[in-house]
């Protein structure tokens, strides 16, 4: 009879806490706060963005509490199967390899990768012109996969944990390309101070094998229901027009994609 007991109260408290799980009342976004516009750290050591806005308002929609951990990039993965937070809102490709390890809602949004190099130096992307020269990736993102794939043996390939570690070593002369996404580039490089000395160079790269089928929100495979759920909030907040409004803020063109 004890044994009884016992085994009801553990099926009780298990299927009790599968319940209190699907509600969703607080989720906890990793955040990266090194890729602006998307997210950066602010003077005062708060981390503000076009992600970090989405997640607000995504948690809005859900009517959730958000909450941001700040997470280096090239543990984001990691940190979330550990259950450091339950979703990873980081400017994160929806890709195959990725998918093997986590599940991903929907795009929130599309950009292209383009190279950026130094005005008059004449580098073209192609073997010829590219052979033995150094480019700039964000270590473990899809630039260092598309590089590492497309490029091995003909360049030279330093990674980095930050975007900021990239520029400022582009800008010292120690970089011949930097190689990433088309908007932190334009905004956090070209825009800024210095960033008039350098150019993009060649096309606009969006090739699914290495850049899939946009930025996704990465969650644990076990946690489908807040995938719905926040696949049922980015649907909500385009329909209503909070979307439009989080990214009028930072471009004057539809980050969406077709």
């Amino acid at each position: 009879m004890i044994k009884r007991l016992a085994l009801a109260f553990v099926v009780s408290a298990v299927a009790s806490t599968a319940v209190v799980a699907k509600e969703w009342k607080t989720v906890r976004f990793g955040v990266e706060g090194a890729f602006p516009p998307f997210s950066e750290t602010a003077p005062d050591g708060s981390i503000i963005g076009f992600d970090i806005d989405m997640a607000n308002a995504l948690c809005a929609a859900m009517q959730a509490k958000c909450v941001l951990v700040p997470q280096d990039w090239d543990g984001m993965i990691p940190a979330l199967m550990a259950r450091k937070y339950d979703a990873i809102i980081a400017s994160m490709s929806i890709t195959e390899e990725r998918k093997r390890k986590v599940d991903f809602t929907n795009k929130y949004y599309h950009t292209p990768a383009r190279f950026v190099r130094k005005k008059g130096s004449n580098i073209e992307i192609n073997e010829a012109s590219l052979k033995g020269k150094t480019i700039g990736v964000l270590r473990s993102s899809t630039f260092d996969s598309y590089i590492s794939d497309k490029y091995q043996g003909v360049v030279n390939i330093k990674r980095y944990s930050t975007q900021d570690e990239v520029y400022l070593d582009m800008k010292a002369g120690r970089l011949d390309l930097v190689l990433g996404d088309s908007i932190p580039l334009q905004d956090g490089f070209l825009n800024k101070a210095g960033g008039d000395k350098f150019e993009f160079v060649g096309p606009k790269i969006t090739d699914k094998k290495w850049f899939g089928e946009g930025m996704g929100i990465a969650v644990r495979k076990r946690d489908k229901d807040l995938k719905d759920k926040l696949n049922a909030a980015i649907v909500k907040i385009r329909k209503e027009g909070v979307y439009d409004t989080v990214q009028k803020k930072y471009f004057d063109f539809d980050i969406y994609g077709d």
